[in-house]
């Protein structure tokens, strides 16, 4: 399962039945799961743990030092879940003391051709990132978050759950949860509703979604105000809490 010609460090922690192509590197301090295939020209680094059935694909660079240059060789680490599908040339680095030290990937999520996640980054589960999206430093990306293509998210940003991004966005601002954007600077566009039928939910619901949409973004009030509103809209729908909490959670100002 593991070829000949592949450089697996005696350090490296590599679970029964993993595959490693030819010409792959896997540095010391990297510890992968049972399930995973990486494939030829690929180079790992740690401290760096994947889990389970994750694919890699040739010429990605999994656990890298970071591109930070405050970042002098201290101790960091990059945390990966199960179930991931990273494609080739794509680029994943570690964190840095700054921040919490760890740079942290979920679960069942699609990283396409040529994309980065930068140091201290936090992606949560079942996302996807076309080809060449690149998130900055700790940029923190939701359940379920769409990237189209080349899209550029700028650092300490947030990405809600479930948002989504056109192709060759550039989003500087924190982008709400279901929001989505396009442009550059990003412009928010209403909300994801086709993916909402996809996901099954309830016409009621999309109902309150957009209602809540408008009240932010239709209605010419304050963020302040509008989440004043919201609150009465919520009626104990947990979608709408995830909006809510999207929004008191920016800090860099809401993709408008």
């Amino acid at each position: 399962m593991i070829d000949s010609r592949a450089v697996i460090d005696p350090k490296a922690k590599v679970a029964e039945g993993v595959e490693v192509g030819p010409w792959s590197y896997i540095g010391p301090e990297v510890e992968i799961g049972p399930g995973s295939i990486i494939h030829s020209h690929v180079v790992i680094k740690g401290p760096t743990r994947i889990g389970k059935n994750n694919r890699i694909f040739q010429f990605a660079s999994v656990g890298e030092d970071c591109q930070d240059k405050k970042y002098q060789g201290e101790p960091t680490r990059l945390e990966i879940g199960d179930n991931n599908i990273i494609r080739e040339g794509c680029t994943i680095h570690r964190g840095t003391v700054q921040d919490n030290s760890v740079t942290i990937i979920g679960n069942n999520n699609l990283f396409m051709a040529y994309v980065h996640v930068g140091h201290d980054s936090v992606i949560e589960d079942d996302c996807i990132f076309a080809n060449n999206a690149a998130i900055a430093g700790h940029v923190k990306v939701g359940r379920g978050a769409i990237l189209g293509g080349y899209t550029t998210v700028h650092q300490f940003c947030l990405v809600g759950a479930y948002s989504m991004s056109a192709a060759h966005t550039a989003v500087f601002k924190d982008m709400p949860a279901f929001v989505m954007v396009s442009g550059n600077p990003a412009e928010a566009h209403g909300m994801n509703f086709e993916g909402m039928r996809r996901r099954q939910y309830s016409p009621e619901l999309i109902k309150i979604l957009r209602q809540a949409y408008k009240v932010v973004y239709r209605q010419g009030l304050t963020l302040d105000e509008a989440l004043a509103k919201l609150l009465v809209l919520e009626k104990g729908y947990a979608e709408v809490s995830v909006f809510i909490k999207s929004l008191q959670a920016s800090t860099r100002g809401i993709t408008r």
